[in-house]
């Protein structure tokens, strides 16, 4: 028996927002699901202290349950891992982690490759390094590839992906081995069997998408127009977050607030919630292009991405071309009911022909290989380096307070400190102001200069 099924697995999370914590919590899970249950494994949260670091409500909201969770700083994590990685048996930390899964945006990952790799340096055994992608990989490929590159596991969430990162890392020659297929861990819940009383409209918000307020008036405006127009169906606007919340993405025009100002009929409603508890109840999910689709598409739930602003790289609608989703609103005021492409859907990752039970096999196995080498692992060798990329990469690891070596800058927050009371309360009240800044003062600027 492999030494990786004779114990429970130990796996952190390392996330940056709330959507990134589900992602990352439930991508440990599934990939050791299979052999172990819920009960084998231990999962201990840590959520990287910036803008989006996500609410209690946030949290409790995305569903995820963990044996510990914390706010910490960059350093403070890598501090973490030092006490608790300690794998030759020559230190007194905790129990070493098995798997570390980044969760972050692609400059945060960068930063801890090689904050981890000063931290592991001359050890011979050390956790297996995950990382990956929320969701539709629809801009900046490159860039966010090779800021993720050096970790042992960078999962694709569809076949598609996986051969478009292995094209990226191989082009330009640095090592494609840690690609693996799976799938988004968050699909899941009965397929569609058929209408619902009321018939159930259902449009995704996205925080950042379309960004300007004349488009996002507009998608309200048509989904009101929508209510009126079928009076009998019930049409929800599924929200991500409460004003003065952040995700992924900053909301700078939270729908809620461009609602206050229009008289919504009685069949229009906002919800927030888990999005597999609403996609319970919908009939028809409407987007630009969230991938919320990707969630409706897996359950069979007829689902349309808007053509209304063009389809363009900026909306990320792009990405569903050759899907058979595209539709416009007048299309769907008039009763069309999309139908998927099914080549198209299998390319995706979305896994509706029943496959999704097998789709982190690869994951799991590769984990448990890597863990079994009686060598151990060789150190993190990421792409990016001080003779690769001189001009970029400083600057990406100063952001997280670390030197181009990886060690802890001057003035860095203390690894071992908690802040105290005061420093806690300006910290939120700074937090607060930034979200002021970004949801009131920064469109009322915007919108002065285009006077």
């Amino acid at each position: 028996m492999p030494a990786s099924a004779m114990k429970a697995l130990r796996v952190a999370v390392l996330a940056d927002s709330d959507t990134r914590w589900k992602w990352g919590a439930l991508t440990a899970t599934r990939m050791v699901s299979a052999e172990k249950g819920e009960s084998d494994i231990r999962l201990d949260g840590y959520l990287l202290r910036g803008r989006a670091t996500p609410t209690a409500r946030q949290l409790k909201e995305v569903g995820v349950r963990a044996d510990s969770l914390r706010e910490v700083t960059a350093v403070q994590f890598l501090h973490a891992m030092d006490a608790t990685d300690a794998m030759d048996g020559d230190a007194t930390g905790e129990e070493p982690y098995d798997v570390l899964v980044l969760a972050l945006v692609g400059g945060g990952v960068q930063a801890i490759l090689h904050g981890l790799k000063r931290v592991w340096q001359g050890r011979s055994r050390r956790p297996v390094v995950v990382t990956g992608y929320v969701g539709v990989v629809y801009e900046k490929l490159a860039d966010g590839l090779l800021l993720r590159h050096g970790a042992d596991l960078v999962l694709a969430n569809s076949r598609q992906d996986a051969e478009r990162f292995r094209a990226v890392y191989e082009g330009v020659g640095a090592d494609a081995s840690a690609v693996t297929e799976v799938a988004l861990p968050f699909l899941g819940g009965a397929p569609y069997t058929g209408e619902h009383a009321p018939f159930t409209v259902v449009f995704a918000a996205q925080p950042s998408v379309p960004a300007s307020r004349t488009d996002r008036i507009y998608l309200l405006d048509r989904l009101v127009r929508h209510a009126r127009l079928h009076p009998r169906r019930e049409v929800l606007l599924k929200l991500r977050s409460k004003p003065g919340e952040h995700t992924t993405h900053i909301e700078e025009l939270p729908y809620q607030k461009l609602a206050q100002k229009t008289d919504l009929p009685p069949n229009f409603r906002l919800v927030y919630g888990h999005m597999g508890e609403v996609l319970d109840r919908t009939d028809l999910l409407v987007t630009v292009s969230s991938t919320a689709a990707l969630e409706a598409l897996h359950r069979r739930i007829p689902t349309v991405v808007l053509t209304d602003l063009g389809v363009r790289e900026v909306l990320g609608n792009h990405h569903f071309v050759g899907s058979g989703c595209l539709a416009s609103w007048d299309q769907l005021d008039a009763g069309h009911r999309p139908a998927p492409d099914e080549e198209w859907v299998s390319r995706q990752g979305v896994a509706a022909d029943g496959s999704y039970a097998t789709a982190f096999d690869a994951a799991r196995a590769r984990i448990a290989e890597l863990l079994d080498r009686p060598e151990g692992l060789p150190p993190l060798a990421p792409y990016y380096t001080a003779a690769t990329a001189p001009g970029y990469l400083p600057g990406i690891l100063a952001r997280h307070h670390l030197g181009p070596d990886g060690t802890p800058l001057p003035g860095a927050p203390a690894a071992d400190k908690e802040p105290g009371p005061f420093r806690q309360i300006v910290r939120r009240a700074a937090r607060g102001a930034y979200r002021h800044g970004v949801q009131r003062v920064a469109p009322v600027i915007r919108r002065m200069g285009e006077l």
